[in-house]
């Protein structure tokens, strides 16, 4: 997400951050290379400008020039002026409660309607609403039976009425049906064209009024560019839109439609895709998606992700396990998918700042394939093998390394660093701090030590 942006980008902020003192020249110079590397990113060319004057205006002002850390400054200018940007800081708009609620989801054929309505109910399923899905497109074919096996994947009802019935007798027919059976939350999957045209603004207009919506929410492809910020104007001018929903955000490594939607339409973006999997929906929050693009990092989403993959009593019960040296390979495959579930660990360390864009995760990819090396020799074990590594024998390891695929180097790798992996969780669970010892003094426990992180991450 963004690596092309964020690798000019730190380009330019490494050259700040090692000036001792700003002057105009410096800045304009610096807002320039920024220019060039937004309207690289495929960010309109509105957005830019506006962003570079308002970034301009208070860099050279004394806000700046009077700074003790020139560089830094401008970074913190830029980056509050990329938030105002994307949206505010304001919180995501939430969806009402206490009362049934319908989203009309629009935009063309290929923006990623059909699926973002399944993760759209999976989501507010999760928040403890009852939602339904409307197969409103009686137009694209399969489409009906795209939406219903979605649907039972998520275990979310799909009210459709077949292709021969009006797409607006459809949607009132549906929130009649969500009335009788109590469902709080409609969600309309409305039809798309290969291009806009009046005939589907006139029935989209038409279903808008039937229905009312409280939300009726842009479905924008964002590796689109800058189509999709034309797109969404265009829908925004003849229909009326309340919000955006960026579909393939995590592949898009520029940007632009992110940056330049809420700066041309004035609507905020409301949701993004960030996955193929159906839990691939988050909330858009313009001030972590701004650091992300600066490399700065995103902490609470990760936290947000670690939360969600793990119940109190699960963390509770691997804490135990870390402390009493219990942690065993079925303890491993337990790690294994809940990183999984969190989007991987790319997807995981792209949160942490600094590690962000090509540079930082050029080798991660290596990581991935190990992490699957691995988890083919652990399924190759027995049950006691896995909760007894030591009994793994030679003739063992060679029907473990035979049954995976794999070496026997392989399965004695991870062997050795599983080992020292439950050394090195044993000392971080049964450890408690200990000062320095002053000399002359009797020396307490060595102290947790950088080499010791190295090994433990090697491990993992």
């Amino acid at each position: 997400m963004f690596e092309n942006l964020q690798d000019r980008l730190d380009g330019v902020f490494r050259r700040l951050r090692g000036v001792a003192r700003m002057s105009e020249r410096n800045i304009e110079e610096a807002l320039r290379e920024v220019r060039i590397a937004l309207l690289d990113a495929d960010v309109s060319y509105r957005a830019v400008k506006t962003f570079v004057r308002q970034v301009q205006d208070r860099a050279v002002g004394g806000e700046v020039l009077k700074s003790l850390t020139p560089g830094q400054q401008v970074i913190k200018i830029v980056h509050e002026e990329l938030v105002e940007l994307m949206g505010g800081t304001a919180p995501p708009p939430q969806l009402p409660r206490g009362s049934r609620q319908s989203i009309m989801l629009m935009g063309l054929q290929g923006s990623g309607k059909t699926t973002t309505a399944a993760k759209l109910a999976l989501f507010y399923k999760n928040e403890g609403r009852r939602p339904l899905m409307v197969a409103a497109d009686v137009y694209r074919p399969a489409a009906i039976d795209q939406l219903q096996i979605l649907g039972k994947q998520i275990d979310v009802p799909v009210f459709s009425m077949g292709t021969d019935v009006d797409p607006v007798r459809i949607a009132s027919e549906a929130v009649a049906h969500a009335d009788r059976e109590m469902l709080d939350t409609v969600i309309l999957d409305t039809a798309g064209r290969l291009h806009i045209d009046d005939e589907m603004m006139g029935e989209l207009q038409q279903v808008r009024e039937a229905v009312n919506p409280y939300w009726c929410l842009f479905v924008a492809d964002s590796m689109t560019g800058q189509d999709a910020t034309q797109q969404a104007e265009s829908f925004h001018e003849k229909i009326g839109i309340d919000g955006v929903i960026l579909t393939k955000l995590d592949g898009d490594t520029r940007g632009g439609a992110a940056i330049s939607i809420r700066a041309v339409t004035g609507r905020p973006i409301v949701f993004a895709g960030v996955g193929e999997k159906l839990e691939g929906l988050e909330p858009f929050h313009p001030d972590r998606m701004a650091s992300r693009v600066l490399g700065m990092g995103d902490m609470l989403t990760l936290i947000e992700k670690a939360e969600s993959a793990y119940t109190e009593e699960e963390a509770r019960k691997l804490q135990k396990k870390f402390r009493q040296a219990e942690f065993n390979f079925n303890d491993f495959l337990d790690q294994v998918r809940q990183v999984r579930g969190m989007g991987g660990v790319k997807e995981l360390l792209s949160l942490f700042p600094g590690m962000s864009g090509k540079a930082a995760l050029k080798n991660l990819d290596l990581g991935e394939k190990e992490l699957v090396r691995s988890e083919a020799i652990v399924y190759s074990m027995t049950e006691e093998e896995r909760l007894r590594p030591k009994i793994i024998s030679g003739s063992r390891r060679r029907r473990i390394a035979y049954g995976s695929g794999t070496e026997i180097q392989d399965v004695n790798r991870l062997l050795t660093q599983f080992g020292q992996m439950k050394k090195m969780l044993k000392k971080v669970g049964g450890s408690k701090f200990t000062p320095p010892a002053k000399k002359g003094k009797k020396r307490g426990k060595k102290p947790w030590s950088k080499q010791d992180s190295r090994s433990l991450f090697r491990g993992l």
